[in-house]
């Protein structure tokens, strides 16, 4: 069986090491950014048919045409902006609500503003 037909199997704890694994091999090293993103749980940002790749390193579409970003570019945006725990952060696209809620283990406030009603009352 080729590795990745058994992911669906994987327990919890398996999927967020990969998903730690792939953050590293990608960029990712800030320790406070992958302990954060290893707290908030992608998952709950993405709906629907597309819920059972929420661990991928992978955009996935959400309402309005837009979509969520993959975890490894939300991570090295994120250690780019070197926020620290007094800062606060003005987002512009909420769109899921992912970003934010990582900015929101970093940093003091988040604030963040969308064109599109519907996914700021979801996020």
């Amino acid at each position: 069986m080729p590795a990745d037909d058994h992911q669906d199997d994987d327990s919890p704890a398996e999927r967020k090491m990969r998903f730690l694994f792939q953050l590293r091999s990608r960029g990712v090293t800030d320790p406070r950014v992958l302990a954060t993103m290893e707290r908030i749980d992608r998952g709950l940002f993405v709906r629907g048919q597309f819920a059972d790749r929420a661990y991928e390193d992978t955009p996935l579409p959400i309402p309005c045409g837009q979509t969520i970003s993959q975890p490894s570019v939300v991570g090295l945006m994120t250690q780019a902006l070197n926020v620290g725990p007094r800062d606060t952060v003005l987002e512009i696209g909420t769109g899921s609500g992912y970003q934010a809620a990582i900015l929101s283990g970093l940093c003091r406030r988040v604030y963040t503003v969308d064109r599109h009603r519907r996914l700021v009352q979801e996020a």
